[in-house]
C-alpha cells in the first residue's frame, strides 16, 4: 500500500543549529502515530514543515504520493492534510454550527456564502449536525464559543477539523488545558475517528499516548531516535535516557 504521507530526509537549521535534521517517517491510512520527545526537540518546527507553514533547507513531503513541499499551507489542506493546534484558535463570538459550517464551505469553495445563508442549505446543515452531535456538541451548536466550556472547545476544534476531510491528520495535544473530567470525552472522540484516516498526535501525557498509538515516533534534538510499538519505546535505551527515564521506570516498578 502506498503511503498517504511521507516525509523524506526533512532538514531545517537555524542560525547554525539543526533543529530538524534528517528526518524521515510514512504513514499508510488508518495509522495511528504519536510523536513525542522532550521540550525543544524540535517537534513545533517539524510540524511548522510538513504543513506548510516553514520552509525546509531540504528534503520533500509528500501526501498521496504527490510531492507538496512547494506547496503552501491551504493548498496542502486542500490536498488531505489537516491540524490542529495546541491551543484553541476558535473565534469567541461565532458558534459551533458556524465553525463547522465554515469549513464544510470552504472545503467546497464557497466560504463567502457563510453568514445568513447557511442555515438555509439543508446539505450544509446535515453535515454541521451530524459532526456536532457525533461528538457530543449539536446542543450547543448555536451558543457562542465563548459561553462553551474548554473541552467543549478542544472537541469543537477536531469537528471543525474532520468537516475539511483530512486523509492525515495532526492534532497537537488535544487533550491540553483540558480538566481531567473533561478527557474521557476526547479520548472518545478519538477513538471514533474514521478508520482510514491516519493521525498522527503529538503529544505529553504518555497515559494517553499508549491508550492511542499503535506506533511511536520519539524526537530528540531534530532528530528521529525511536519508530516502533508502544511496547518497546519504553525498553530502548535511548528513548529512557532523553526523555521517558521516569515514566519508563515506574512503569517497570509497577
Amino acid at each position: 500500500m502506498q503511503p498517504i504521507f511521507e516525509v523524506r530526509n526533512l532538514k531545517r537549521a537555524f542560525g547554525g543549529l539543526a533543529v530538524t535534521n534528517d528526518v524521515s517517517l510514512s504513514m499508510a491510512p488508518g495509522d495511528r502515530v504519536a510523536l513525542i520527545g522532550p521540550n525543544g526537540a524540535g517537534k513545533t518546527t517539524f510540524v511548522n514543515l510538513v504543513t506548510g507553514n516553514l520552509k525546509p533547507d531540504s528534503g520533500a513531503v509528500l501526501i498521496g504520493g504527490e510531492t507538496v513541499t512547494s506547496v503552501d499551507a491551504i493548498g496542502r489542506v486542500r490536498r488531505g492534510l489537516v491540524r490542529s493546534f495546541q491551543v484553541t484558535r476558535l473565534f469567541a463570538d461565532m458558534t459551533p454550527a458556524e465553525h463547522v459550517a465554515l469549513a464544510v464551505l470552504q472545503r467546497s469553495g464557497r466560504a463567502g456564502r457563510l453568514f445568513g445563508n447557511f442555515l438555509g442549505m439543508p446539505g450544509v446543515m446535515a453535515e454541521v449536525e451530524d459532526l456536532l452531535g457525533k461528538l457530543g456538541l449539536k446542543d450547543l451548536m448555536h451558543r457562542k464559543v465563548s459561553e462553551i466550556a474548554y473541552g467543549q472547545q478542544r472537541l469543537l476544534e477536531i469537528a471543525v477539523a474532520l468537516a475539511l476531510r483530512p486523509r492525515v491528520l495532526l492534532l497537537d495535544e488535544p487533550a491540553a488545558g483540558v480538566p481531567q473530567s473533561d478527557t474521557g470525552r476526547i479520548e472518545q472522540a478519538l477513538a471514533d475517528l474514521p478508520a482510514d484516516l491516519a493521525v498522527l498526535m503529538i503529544e505529553h501525557d504518555m497515559d494517553l499516548v499508549f491508550r492511542f498509538a499503535k506506533r511511536v515516533i520519539v524526537l530528540a534534538a531534530g532528530a528521529i531516535i525511536f519508530d516502533g510499538s508502544p511496547s518497546e519505546v519504553t525498553k530502548d535505551p535511548r528513548v529512557r535516557e532523553a526523555y521517558l527515564g521516569s515514566y519508563a521506570n515506574a512503569s517497570h516498578a509497577a
